[in-house]
């Protein structure tokens, strides 16, 4: 992939917690990869990035205008984890998960990438599950430059026919992300309301799209929409808490339950596998 004409740089201090490199390779993002030791590439917001760490800063460059604001919110740097991931080290697992895993951050994704992206995860790895974006975007999507494409519209992707769809080989998947696309274009699935509405409440509302269950609508809430109390339950995080809480997970964290899950999910995934 040929690297962005840096005409857009920023520079920002790295938080205490904050690892690069697992929060874009955590499994919440699939259009981000490493392509220098240290040089993370993608597509955010339809801009191409670069983003490498320095002397302790995170330098972010593009070749569209880009601010600290857009980085700040990306990786979601006005959040205090220091206090969030001291309260959760009250639980013996928790902390030996924050040790290996405690540099993960959230990341603050657009609604309609982040339910197309997820739904295209169902029962897939993370590979093919990056190569069907991947494939998404440069046929749907618009070309932003040096061989990336924009994420396309709810609306481009409502007008399509599965046999559109055929080009990007996503199989099952196809129907379900149509019909995402056309509920979401007519209202019928509402991204406003869903930003208002309580965990669970949303959570019924991006169930009513053909193919998204619990787990999916919860990945969409966490990832997308920042809901950080929604708790995701994928294999290895239900054997993460039959082996660890097997009388469920402790009331005090419950209010950023979805960031203890990605670091549970990170440790017991990559350290104790």
């Amino acid at each position: 992939m040929k690297s962005a004409v840096k005409s857009y740089t920023v520079k920002l201090k790295v938080p205490k917690y904050f690892n690069l490199g697992q929060t874009l390779n955590c499994g919440q993002c699939f259009r981000f990869s490493q392509k220098d030791e240290g040089k993370y590439c993608g597509v955010a917001f339809n801009k191409y990035f670069e983003f490498t760490i320095d002397n302790n800063l995170l330098i972010a460059s593009s070749d569209s205008e880009i601010s600290e604001n857009d980085v700040t919110e990306f990786f979601d740097f006005d959040r205090d984890y220091d206090k969030i991931n001291f309260d959760l080290s009250q639980d013996k697992t928790m902390a030996e998960a924050i040790k290996y895993a405690g540099g993960i951050r959230i990341l603050r994704q657009p609604y309609w990438e982040t339910l197309c992206s997820f739904i295209l995860s169902q029962n897939n790895n993370i590979k093919r599950i990056t190569g069907i974006i991947e494939r998404l975007c440069q046929n749907f999507g618009d070309d932003i430059g040096n061989g990336h494409y924009s994420f396309p519209s709810v609306e481009r992707i409502a007008a399509l026919s599965l046999d559109d769809l055929a080009p990007i080989r996503s199989g099952f998947r196809a129907k379900y992300i149509i019909d995402a696309a056309q509920k979401v274009s007519n209202k019928e699935v509402d991204f406003d309301k869903i930003v208002a509405a309580d965990t669970e409440t949303a959570r019924q509302m991006l169930m009513k799209i053909k193919g998204v269950g619990p787990k999916v609508a919860d990945c969409v809430l966490l990832f997308g929409f920042h809901k950080l109390d929604a708790f995701p339950k994928d294999v290895w995080i239900k054997k993460a808490l039959e082996e660890f809480y097997p009388d469920g997970v402790p009331e005090f964290f419950k209010e950023y339950g979805g960031i203890a899950q990605q670091y549970l999910f990170h440790y017991i995934r990559t350290k104790l596998n």
